[in-house]
């Protein structure tokens, strides 16, 4: 294997960040005024899932009370009627969650709270899309 002749011109790349601790995770952190790609809140993407398949599996007849499906998923009732209230939330917010676009108040322990039940009224509670 022989070597080619070297590169005469080099590029150089200077990215401007800092690396900071966050709950014991380490996160990139840019400097003030860049643009940070959006991130999905897996968490609150799980609990749609959820809300969606219990809301399903409710429909469909496989359960007949929510307290029967959470005594089957090993959950508290009041707590699955929380997140199956997710399913009940406008169109544009639960996409904007799965695009990792929604507002900084579309948190999980904020729709765990109840939420207006008017789609026009959750746009005026939520940032969102």
């Amino acid at each position: 294997m022989s070597r080619g002749s070297p590169i005469l011109e080099t590029v150089t790349l200077h990215v401007p960040f800092r690396v900071v601790k966050r709950g014991g995770r380490k996160e990139m952190q840019l400097p003030k005024g860049a643009v940070q790609p959006q991130r999905m809140d897996n968490t609150l993407v799980k609990a749609l899932a959820r809300a969606f398949r219990w809301k399903r599996m409710l429909d469909s007849g496989e359960f007949a009370t929510i307290a029967e499906l959470a005594e089957r998923e090993g959950i508290a009732p009041s707590y699955m009627t929380r997140v199956l209230r997710l399913t009940q939330l406008e169109p544009a917010i639960i996409e904007a969650v799965l695009e990792g676009r929604q507002g900084g108040d579309v948190t999980l322990a904020r729709l765990m709270e109840p939420f207006p039940l008017s789609w026009s009224d959750q746009k005026d509670t939520f940032s969102g899309p």
